[in-house]
This record gives C-alpha cells, sequence and structure tokens, in this order.
C-alpha cells in the first residue's frame, strides 16, 4: 500500500482553537486496520502529542464504523510485527500521548478497535454504537491490552463474559458500567466529542497534562503506591511555583469570584 494511499485513510485536520482530528477513513470495509494504517496512526499520534498548537486530539472513523479491528487478510503482517517497536505501537504512542484523547465512536468498535478506544482517556458513542471482542472467536491473542483493562473498567465477570462468549456491549450498556462517558444521537458524536474538547481547553492547560498524566500513571499502581505518587507529584509542582505564579493564580480566583452572581435568596 504506497505512502499516498494510506495518508487517504487515515485524515489529519487541526483547526484555530487547538483541536486535532484524526479519522480512520476506510468506510467501506469498516474501517479496519492494515499495518501501514496502524504505522500512520501511531506517528500520527506521536507528532500530534509533540505539536504545541494542539492541545485535544479527538479520534473517530468514518461511516459507520469507528474500527472493526484489524484486517484479517493482513492478519501475518501486523500480528508477526516488531512487538517492541513503540514508536509504530499505535496504542502505546496513545498512551505516551501527554495531550487528552476522546474517542468518538460513531459505530462499531471490535476487537483491535476496541482496544483503540481503551486507549482514549474520554469516550463519546453514538446510540448505535457497539463495543465487541472477538479474541476468542477468531484465535486471536489480545496484546494492546483488552485483556486487562476492560476487567478494571467494568468489572472482571462482566469482562470475562464480554470476552469469553465476544457478544458485543450497546453503548447504553457501556454508559452505565463507566465505559463510556456520553451516550449521544447518531450523528452528534463528533459535536459532543468537540465540546467536550472546548471544555477541556478553557482550563489551564499545564494541569490538563499534569493531571491527566497523573490519573494514568496512578492507574497502573495500587491505590497506596498511587496516592504517594499524587503527594510526590504535588509537592514537586508547588516547590517549583514562585511568589509570582501564587499571586496571579490568588488574582484569577478572585477575578473568578467577582463574577459570580450573587447567592443570596
Amino acid at each position: 500500500m504506497d505512502q499516498t494511499r494510506t495518508e487517504n485513510l487515515i485524515l489529519v485536520t487541526r483547526d484555530r482553537n487547538g483541536i486535532a482530528m484524526v479519522t480512520i477513513n476506510r468506510p467501506k470495509s469498516l474501517n479496519s486496520l492494515t499495518r501501514p494504517m496502524m504505522v500512520r496512526l501511531a506517528l500520527q499520534i506521536n507528532a500530534l502529542g509533540k505539536d504545541e498548537s494542539v492541545r485535544v486530539i479527538i479520534l473517530t472513523g468514518s461511516g459507520r464504523a469507528f474500527c472493526s479491528g484489524v484486517d484479517l487478510t493482513a492478519a501475518e503482517e501486523v500480528f508477526k510485527g516488531d512487538v517492541k517497536d513503540v514508536e509504530t505501537d499505535l496504542v502505546a504512542q496513545m498512551e505516551l500521548c501527554k495531550k487528552p484523547i476522546i474517542g468518538a465512536i460513531n459505530g462499531f468498535a471490535v476487537t483491535a478497535g476496541f482496544e483503540i478506544a481503551l486507549a482514549c482517556d474520554i469516550l463519546i458513542a453514538a446510540k448505535g454504537a457497539k463495543f465487541m471482542d472477538t479474541h476468542s472467536r477468531f484465535g486471536i491473542f489480545p496484546s494492546w491490552g483488552l485483556s486487562q483493562k476492560l476487567s478494571r473498567i467494568i468489572g472482571a465477570n462482566r469482562a470475562r463474559e464480554a470476552s469469553l462468549t465476544a457478544t458485543p456491549i450497546s453503548a447504553e450498556q457501556a454508559e452505565r458500567w463507566g465505559l463510556v462517558n456520553h451516550v449521544v444521537e447518531e450523528g452528534e458524536v463528533l459535536r459532543k466529542a468537540q465540546e467536550v474538547a472546548e471544555a477541556i481547553m478553557k482550563n489551564n492547560q499545564d494541569m490538563v497534562l499534569r493531571y491527566k498524566a497523573v490519573v494514568n500513571d496512578g492507574l497502573k499502581l495500587d491505590l497506596g503506591h498511587a496516592l504517594s505518587l499524587e503527594k510526590e507529584r504535588a509537592h514537586e509542582y508547588y516547590s517549583g511555583m514562585s511568589k509570582d505564579h501564587f499571586q496571579k493564580m490568588q488574582k484569577f480566583i478572585a477575578g473568578r469570584s467577582s463574577k459570580k452572581p450573587s447567592s443570596k435568596l
């Protein structure tokens, strides 16, 4: 697959506000992934993470699927690839990305597509969206985290049933289980994702990056060590603040407070 063809299958746009949109654009194949597509996605996420003009990344798919997984006609090339090559590993790059990643799930998120969704920080799903793990059906061993992440989000029993039966999880069920943040009407997924992105961008961008990092890093630890991690990073942060920083913080808070409407009854 030539480079131009691959670029057309993975579309990247940026707006003036700092939102980058990454679209898997192979709708006739339900956005199934070939090795070149996966490499381009990984490289693009890496580049957007380093781009100072980008504040939030939205990842979506064109047509009626988010991503239906790996193109099984190219399965050997994908599964026997260099698993230690972090630069071309999409999920590894998503996990390393400092910017918030919002998944706009407009249809099926199947197997590898499900794993990509799990690598997002926030998920918005259309009412008709479905999450499905077919590893056990096709004899494919998970390698992008599905066997570990799903159980931590929705509970081990639910995750075992979803993965061992290969039955789909509806968007509404995913929301009830805490897998999805918002379920919206079909056609409203990108609008809602942009709304969430804009809410993120109204805040202190340095703290947004730090907050995402401490949440995601803490999830890899037990609670005791995660609390210690938060304490250490807070101490490091405040130790690096000058008196001028504290004065600016106080002025900002005072300005915000003065704009609030009266609370008198």
